[in-house]
């Protein structure tokens, strides 16, 4: 089933983008040319921020901490520091906030697998089926969070703003507070932890519901680049959840692909100032990634790839037909939000000279079509965790500024992956009791 929701259907929520900074006394002004210097016996206001290894970036992590783990399916996610916690079964009882849980023994399902993780807050647990057999089982706790919410609800940590008011989830069981959280051990779907209920308040004629921020322990982040200082720079889609996060914790530590020299970054390059970080080890993790998707190399803009598929089950033709259908709907010049699920065929059934800018997500405006082997790039994906192409004029962004863009009305159309649709456009996601959890 799909859902198109068009931009004057769209609730039009309040921007969060306040920042607050407070200086204490003039002395802490300082001219941009004059570099202090500090005299013998005299300690920097911190060491170095760089480690030697993982192991002793994370060496005094504690059990019961609260880790927000950056990344998105795979991408991006700090494969080095999770891999150094595994290996420290001591720490355990970890509660863990991440968009997903990984896949398998991939991402934060390493830290599932050695069951030192109790909780997770997340928006989708996806293809992890150990994570909802241990989730329905009564083994783990589980906060589904929409993804949007969540991302603001990390930023709004950083910003010292305690809580805030959305239009996502009313009159939902995200509202009612009827998603469980953690089922009883043994039993026959006994709840044994039911999720809150949320406050809710009328601005303007329209019903929010109040989400309360959440703050990190520890945050483990990877990044492209990063300089001495702490500096970083994200690269294309590993941006995601990241840099909210890492200015969301009490303790923020970063893989990078490259340590360079303070001052080799441009300044204006620069996603994540050094002020948020504060240990810094250089990644040892490959790149994964959880769904490599290609065009043939001969593949041209107006033929569809399935056009030289020799058969296709009555599943497939079904799906074929709800998506060249809503493609119908997209008009030249819209911005347009693809979900999971079907929506991701959408942009090989647009209309021949209709240009439509995608949106993920995850954070891209103006992504193509599947790339072709050779341009495969794991930093390059859309929402479903697919290897996509990014369209000149293309734009990258993190999480926040991505759902900002969908709560706050600027998007035309967003066309919707679901389990069901009533005639009124109620949506009904993948959860059914005791058998199947996808989340969102």
């Amino acid at each position: 089933m799909l859902q198109l929701l068009r931009k004057s259907q769209r609730p039009l929520g309040s921007s969060l983008n306040a920042k607050t900074r407070s200086l204490h006394s003039s002395s802490l002004r300082r001219d941009a040319a004059f570099a202090p210097t500090i005299a013998p016996g005299m300690k920097e206001r911190r060491p170095s921020k760089i480690f030697a290894s993982p192991d002793e970036a994370i060496r005094d992590i504690k059990s019961g901490s609260t880790i927000l783990s950056g990344g998105f399916g795979l991408c991006g996610v700090a494969d080095t520091l999770i891999k150094a916690i595994a290996e420290r079964p001591e720490i355990n009882n970890l509660t863990a906030a991440s968009n997903n849980a990984g896949v398998g023994e991939k991402g934060l399902g390493k830290l599932i697998h050695t069951r030192q993780l109790s909780k997770v807050i997340c928006s989708y647990i996806g293809t992890n089926k150990t994570f909802e057999q241990m989730y329905i089982n009564g083994e783990i706790s589980i906060e589904l969070t929409p993804q949007g919410t969540l991302a603001e609800k990390i930023r709004a940590a950083g910003a010292g703003i305690p809580a805030f008011f959305t239009p996502t989830g009313f009159a939902t069981a995200v509202q009612t507070g009827e998603l469980p959280v953690k089922y009883k051990k043994d039993s026959n779907g006994e709840i044994e932890i039911a999720a809150k209920k949320k406050e809710v308040r009328e601005f303007g004629g329209r019903s929010y519901i109040m989400e309360e921020a959440l703050k990190g322990d520890v945050a483990l982040i990877r990044v492209w680049k990063a300089d001495e200082l702490g500096n970083c720079i994200f690269r294309y889609t590993q941006h995601n959840f990241s840099g909210a996060m890492a200015r969301s914790a009490r303790l923020t530590i970063v893989e990078a692909d490259e340590i360079v020299p303070a001052g080799s970054l441009d300044p204006q390059h620069i996603h994540l100032p050094g002020i948020y970080v504060d240990r810094i080890v250089r990644s040892s993790a490959p790149k994964d990634i959880e769904f490599r998707t290609t065009s043939p190399m001969n593949y041209a803009a107006d033929v569809s790839p399935d056009e030289s598929a020799p058969e296709q089950d009555d599943a497939k033709i079904r799906r074929e037909r709800i998506v060249k259908r809503a493609a119908k709907e997209l008009k030249h010049g819209y911005y347009v939000n693809l979900g999971i699920g079907m929506p991701m065929l959408a942009p090989n059934y647009i209309p021949k000279g209709v240009r439509v800018h995608l949106q993920s997500e995850n954070g891209i405006l103006g992504f193509g079509p599947y790339p072709i082997e050779p341009m495969v790039d794991p930093d390059i994906i859309n929402a479903g965790k697919e290897t996509v192409s990014l369209l000149p004029g293309a734009a990258v962004f993190d999480s926040v500024e991505s759902f900002g863009m969908i709560r706050g009305g600027h998007i035309d159309v967003a066309m919707l992956g679901a389990f069901q649709v009533s005639q009124t456009g109620d949506l009904a996601n993948y959860m059914i009791p005791r058998k199947m959890v996808k989340g969102r």
